[in-house]
């Protein structure tokens, strides 16, 4: 048996951003539908933060995360499991007030698709799977005697672990320790946006781009064999951010305006200035990136003001905001660097989910 497995899907995501729900519609349509209908996949699991807020949802986004991705999996006859995740529930200490429940408990009490809100052992076909949901206050013993006693060797989860990347460059260092899931033979978990594992706790990564932090970190979902116990990754070809190093020493104007801007449509693009001897050539590059249509549009050239660190260096790099404040914490002369770095980080990403009106 084949499963789909996917997560941190974050529905309304950067201020419920319509740019961003178009890209995320992409991938929907053109590679995670189509692979699903095209290997027959009938059974879906889905490790956690389904919606972006904890709060609240706006319609639109609703609509879209109703009609474009659950009625598409009901009409496809996939049976689909959902496991709740921080960004599902309402409240920091319980999992009981959550967002899937909200939304698709029908008029007979049934939760569609199925909801693991409490740790649970499922069977899939003869492979039962201890369902794990974001561990927080109010369940951590339940969920602590669930992981003891349970005899599945397969656990899937929202989980948050020490010692693994939330993105690239930042470490956790919250949550519960790796070892106690050393009796699985896989523990396979939403919540960190990087894919990374340790041979036993495998963190699936989300399945696009949300933030700068995920340029060039490889994105897509999950295939799970049953019988094999093997993961195959299915990657997801289209990219949000992207870095254009201009160095026009390196150039002629036909290799400027012959170039090929239309891949950047709609998308975040930031040029980092590496050497610029003709104006007129830079802003015929800007114009060929605004005809293009793009999302947002950053210029990286003056650095002076980051005494803290090496011009070379963030030209290299094309630094975005999570690497340059990871940076300053380096540069201090204080103690708890580390938890201070997870504070900014934490607080950064939470930022970008204020709602902007």
């Amino acid at each position: 048996m084949k499963i789909a497995l996917i997560n941190d899907t974050h529905w309304g995501a950067r201020g419920d951003s319509l740019t961003f729900l178009n890209y995320f519609r992409k991938f929907y349509d053109n590679v995670f539908f189509p692979y699903l209908e095209e290997h027959n996949i009938k059974t879906l699991i889905h490790l956690g933060d389904v919606v972006d807020r904890r709060k609240f949802i706006n319609f639109k986004i609703l609509n879209d995360l109703r009609t474009n991705f659950v009625e598409r999996l009901w009409k496809l006859g996939i049976d689909t499991h959902i496991i709740i995740g921080n960004h599902d529930t309402f409240h920091k200490n319980t999992n009981e007030l959550n967002s899937i429940e909200e939304i698709f408990t029908t008029a007979e009490g049934k939760v569609e698709p199925w909801m693991y809100s409490s740790p649970k052992e499922v069977d899939f076909d003869g492979l039962g799977i201890l369902m794990m949901p974001w561990i927080c206050e109010e369940n951590y013993g339940e969920c602590m005697k669930a992981i003891k006693n349970t005899q599945c060797q397969i656990l899937m989860g929202h989980l948050e672990v020490k010692g693994f990347e939330q993105h690239i460059g930042s470490w956790n260092n919250e949550g519960v320790e790796a070892h106690i899931f050393n009796k699985f033979d896989m523990a396979m978990s939403g919540h960190f946006h990087h894919k990374s594992d340790n041979g036993t706790v495998f963190y699936l990564g989300n399945p696009y781009e949300i933030t700068w932090s995920d340029y060039k970190d490889p994105r897509g979902f999950h295939i799970f064999d049953t019988e094999t116990r093997t993961l195959e990754f299915i990657q997801n070809p289209y990219r949000m951010f992207h870095k254009i190093y201009y160095d026009d020493t390196e150039e002629t104007f036909e290799s400027i305006t012959e170039r090929d801007y239309s891949e950047y449509n709609n998308t975040y693009v930031k040029v980092v200035i590496q050497k610029k001897t003709n104006p007129f050539w830079f802003d015929t590059v800007l114009d060929k990136l605004y005809a293009a249509d793009v999302a947002n549009l950053v210029v990286v050239e003056n650095f002076s003001d980051l005494e803290f660190m090496e011009d070379d260096e963030i030209i290299d790099e094309a630094q975005d905001t999570l690497t340059i404040l990871s940076k300053y914490v380096e540069s201090l002369n204080v103690e708890h660097k580390t938890e201070l770095n997870t504070l900014m980080r934490n607080l950064y990403n939470e930022a970008l989910t204020v709602e902007t009106i």
